[in-house]
């Protein structure tokens, strides 16, 4: 069987968030001292905190967008989700202006403000949420209407995957992004479903119990078969993908039918296509299938490589001399 160890380490570090790791941080700061100077929204008890991909560690290169969950556990109970997010905007728009072309760098948007910072290439999204009524979740505005709120747990996410990726030694949030890459690989950037959708199908493939492995190209081989499966029950017969942070809830998802329909037979195909390469006896021929499964990082570099040895396209180079040999190209092996 083809493992590739040493492989499966360098491609995680192929796709693992560079320059990113200091910027994102460095934008959240800034957008989050803004707010946290505003005097109305000081009163609401502005508590910033960051969220998403990048706060679970499961990101990949490039770190194109950061979340930022904006809690105002006293914001009076009248006061709509439009007024806020006009605050959010009269706010950031005065810290942030234009960028150097004369864009406003603050962005409306459904539910969020979205901040540019063009030295860093990323975004930063600000959502405003309120306290639920239970004390224990929170709402954000409802996309589509200004007046109404929807319930939302995003933290409640990142303790999750960390005790996942504890359950499982380490292995889930490499297996996460591994599955975030190949998603990016098989449709494309910026296509539809995205990454977060392929991550929480990969939390309920864990949760499972079907998801295992001794290393990482086990446990990614069995998690790209689940993720294949969750996608395909929901595309064939719309079985919701479980949110484990809500209860009894399912998350939304936004793609048309002929993505989704990409998807399904896309993962499938991958599923059997990562299977059959794991079970190759031939190491070049399993990189390869792995190579093409990956595709390339944000920095167009290819993300698997191939394992000493072998040619790019998966054969295995000529040994001027086989080992042993008794004769070399400058004569009989004798020393002195």
């Amino acid at each position: 069987m083809a493992h590739l160890k040493q492989q499966f380490k360098d491609a995680l570090s192929s796709i693992e968030p560079g320059d990113d790791k200091a910027n994102a941080p460095e934008a959240h700061r800034l957008v989050r001292d803004a707010l946290e100077a505003d005097t109305k929204l000081t009163e609401y008890g502005v508590d910033p905190v960051l969220i998403g991909s990048y706060k679970r560690s499961v990101s990949i290169k490039r770190v194109k967008d950061v979340d930022v969950f904006v809690r105002l556990p006293e914001v009076p109970s009248d006061v709509t989700s439009k007024e806020i997010l006009d605050r959010f905007f009269t706010v950031l728009h005065a810290e942030f202006g234009s960028d150097d072309e004369g864009h406003r760098r603050t962005k409306r948007q459904d539910r969020s403000l979205q901040v540019s910072f063009p030295e860093y290439d990323l975004y930063v999204d600000a959502v405003p949420a309120r306290p639920y009524w239970d004390g224990e979740t929170w709402e954000i505005p409802q996309k589509g209407d200004a007046d109404k709120w929807v319930r939302t747990n995003p933290e409640k996410l990142t303790s999750l995957s960390s005790e996942m990726n504890t359950a499982h030694d380490g292995y889930y949030v490499p297996t996460v992004k591994l599955l975030r890459q190949t998603r990016r690989s098989l449709l494309g950037v910026g296509k539809k479903p995205g990454g977060f959708f392929i991550e929480v199908a990969t939390y309920q493939a864990f949760v499972s119990g079907l998801v295992s492995g001794s290393d990482h190209a086990e446990y990614y081989v069995s998690a790209l078969e689940e993720v294949g499966k969750i996608i395909g029950n929901y595309v064939s017969y719309g079985i919701g993908v479980n949110d484990p942070t809500l209860p009894g809830h399912t998350i939304s998802i936004r793609a048309t039918d002929d993505e989704l329909d990409a998807a399904r037979t896309r993962f499938a195909d991958a599923a059997e296509a990562a299977r059959e390469a794991l079970d190759e006896e031939d190491e070049g021929k399993a990189a390869l299938t792995f190579q093409k499964l990956l595709g390339k990082n944000g920095d167009d570099e290819t993300v698997f490589p191939m394992p000493p040895g072998f040619n790019d396209d998966g054969t295995k180079r000529e040994s001027v001399v086989s080992a042993g040999a008794r004769v070399v190209p400058a004569g009989t092996r004798t020393f002195g």
